[in-house]
């Protein structure tokens, strides 16, 4: 009984030092480095990616008021380690929203103030299996919940705003991937057990759906992850077709490419997708442990990665993005990581 008026007592002088100090405290990204250069080549051997930091985690900086409380209370040593990575986005102001699958959440990052939070809760229930993010231009922040069928939308703090839970007379299945037409103020959700794709407003009113199941162009078997230009081009992971289908901003379908098989080129789990400034296509290939490049036409270029666990190594990785400085970020999930990569220079298109 003495011991926990004790620390009921301490607990009590520590919350009133919080409250007079105040309770901010700053934050950064928990990074390695590899302890040599990591490039990878094209065909004419020329470098075109390097390895440039991989990030674990975030923890706080310095000791503030609230971490003392928290160590001694709580015995947390301030860092918190991603479990799960499955996603991440940055947004216009340089922000970044990691989905985190195994650990329930998503962690929220802003690099100019060192603010971080950790978004566990969405309205009236807990997020349960997130497994996308994107950003508005407004720094809403969109959120897919595969268990709980519904894409949460957050404002720039991390407060729940509201959720899409229906596409026009559809209820949502499975929404997965999730991408942003800045140019176009559009939200394209992928909804993997339904096989569509959904375009929303940024109230969350539907626009209109792509698909349905099926083999053919404009047709999907379980599309996962999405990518979109700001003009509205959307790219689509159509995994287990094991194809990428390219549409315009009104759905229209322009052209696809990519098969089963286990050679250069070929797909064995396509996930995560993104394109850069020069239009080379980023290719997450789960089950090969490596990122696949494409030109614009869908020809093979080459390969980031291979399975292990080191630097510019991947196990079952799944999510890819483009910072606002053009880096290169891979969820390697099963490492329990992401991994930033820069690129080059421009490669020349086929």
């Amino acid at each position: 009984m003495e011991q926990r008026n004790s620390l009921m007592l301490l607990s009590g002088i520590l919350l009133t030092t919080v409250t007079l100090i105040g309770c901010a405290s700053t934050w950064k990204p928990h990074e390695e480095h590899a302890p040599r250069d990591i490039q990878w080549p094209d065909h004419t051997g020329k470098a075109r990616i390097r390895h440039l930091r991989t990030i674990t985690g975030f923890e706080e900086t310095g000791t503030s008021a609230s971490s003392l409380f928290r160590y001694i209370v709580f015995g947390s040593n301030g860092k918190n380690n991603l479990i799960r990575p499955v996603a991440a986005a940055t947004g216009p102001d340089g922000r970044l929203a990691i989905a985190d699958s195994g650990g329930r959440c998503v962690h929220l990052y802003v690099p100019s103030t060192g603010h971080y939070h950790r978004i566990y809760h969405a309205g009236s229930g807990d997020l349960q299996s997130p497994v996308s993010v994107v950003f508005d231009d407004a720094l809403r922040l969109y959120v897919s919940d595969s268990a709980r069928s519904s894409v949460e939308v957050f404002d720039e703090q991390g407060r729940h705003l509201f959720s899409i839970t229906r596409a026009g007379e559809r209820t949502l299945k499975r929404p997965t991937g999730l991408a942003y037409a800045s140019g176009r103020n559009m939200l394209y959700v992928a909804d993997a057990l339904a096989h569509r794709i959904y375009a929303f407003d940024t109230a969350g009113n539907m626009l209109f759906s792509i698909g349905g199941r099926g083999v053919g162009s404009g047709a999907f078997n379980f599309p996962t992850h999405l990518y979109a230009t700001p003009a509205g081009r959307l790219y689509v992971s159509d995994s287990l077709n094991f194809m990428v289908q390219v549409f315009d901003p009104s759905g229209v379908f322009l052209s696809s490419f990519g098969r089963h098989g286990d050679g250069s080129g070929d797909f064995a789990m396509p996930k995560g997708i993104a394109v850069d400034k020069d239009g080379i296509i980023y290719v997450v290939d789960s089950l090969f442990d490596n990122v696949q490049l494409f030109s614009e036409k869908g020809a093979f270029l080459f390969t980031l990665g291979e399975q292990g666990t080191g630097h510019g190594e991947f196990w079952l990785p799944s999510g890819i993005s483009f910072d606002n400085h053009g880096l290169l970020t891979v969820c390697d999930s099963y490492n329990q990581r992401i991994q930033i990569f820069e690129i080059i220079q421009d490669h020349a298109h086929e």
